[in-house]
Formats: C-alpha cells, structure tokens, sequence
C-alpha cells in the first residue's frame, strides 16, 4: 500500500471521530485487496473499486432507521406534506451529482431510489466516494449544489418513503 493513500485514509479517521475500526486486506504477492473502516455501531465500509478509487458504502436500511442513528434522521416537511427522510453527507468534501462532467445525474428530483443505490459522489482528499442511499423512495429535494463543497452531516438530499 502507497503510504499517500494511508495517509488519506488516516486523514480521513481523523476527520471522522466516530470511526470505530479499520481493517486492510492483502491479496496476492502483498498487494493490498481492500480496506474496510467501521464506524462504531454502524456498517458503515470503506472500500477499494476499479481503478484504485475508494468507495464508502453506508449501512443498511435497518441500521439506519434505528432511533438516533446519523444520517438516517426523519426531518419535518412542509406542513401538511409527508415526512421526508434525509440523507446527509457521511464526510467533509465536493458534492459530485454524477459520475463524471458531461453524465447525467445519479438521481433528481422524482428518481426512484432503493437502497444500496448510488445517489452521488462526494470528493474527499482526491478519493471519490460513492454515497449510497440508506433509504428507499421518490427524490423530493437536492438540497446540495454540484461540485461544492459540504459538511459532514450536511443534508444531500429528501426522500419521500412513501412517494
């Protein structure tokens, strides 16, 4: 493993004090397999795709309807409106609607997703990060702008459940 890439990732605990624990694998002839960082009491993984890219997958909808769990929160709507679910940035970084400049967006408003669905990509220390939905429904909001920066916890996006 490059020690730039540890270097990242250590950055990336540091940013995220409620990581619980990492793991790395190693392949063959020593070449690193995965990585996979555990958020304490969450599912929450960090992994390697194509191309050397880390890929964060969050937890299930299981977890992440439990009571008090980040990320998976019920905010109010609009006043005689359905509750909404929120899904929120699990990292400080650039918000990334689509895969690449010139693609279309994972999800806008009125896409369908489920759960597991890739629905952006923030950008974290030159590692590009998949976010997946933790919940599943109809798109009601963006509440991000493309390539600009967010917060950690900083709601992405509203989800009807039952839309």
């Amino acid at each position: 493993m490059k020690l730039d890439i540890i270097a990242q990732i250590v950055q990336i605990l540091k940013d995220a004090p409620e990581v619980g624990a990492i793991e790395i694998r190693r392949g063959l002839f020593g070449a690193w397999s995965s990585v996979r960082v555990s958020k304490a009491g969450h599912g929450n993984t960090l992994g390697v795709g194509a191309g050397g890219h880390v890929i964060v997958t969050q937890p299930t909808a299981a977890s992440a309807s439990a009571p008090g769990a980040p990320g998976a929160s019920q905010a109010p709507a609009p006043s005689a409106g359905p509750q909404l679910l929120e899904i929120k940035s699990p990292m400080v970084g650039t918000f990334y609607q689509s895969p690449e400049p010139a693609a279309q967006p994972y999800v806008k408003v009125g896409s369908r997703v489920n759960v597991g669905q890739v629905v952006c990509i923030i950008e974290a220390m030159k590692i590009m990060n998949e976010i997946e939905s933790e919940v599943a429904g109809v798109i009601r909001e963006v509440t991000a702008q493309n390539a600009q920066p967010v917060e950690f916890g900083q709601v992405l996006f509203r989800v009807d459940p039952h839309g």
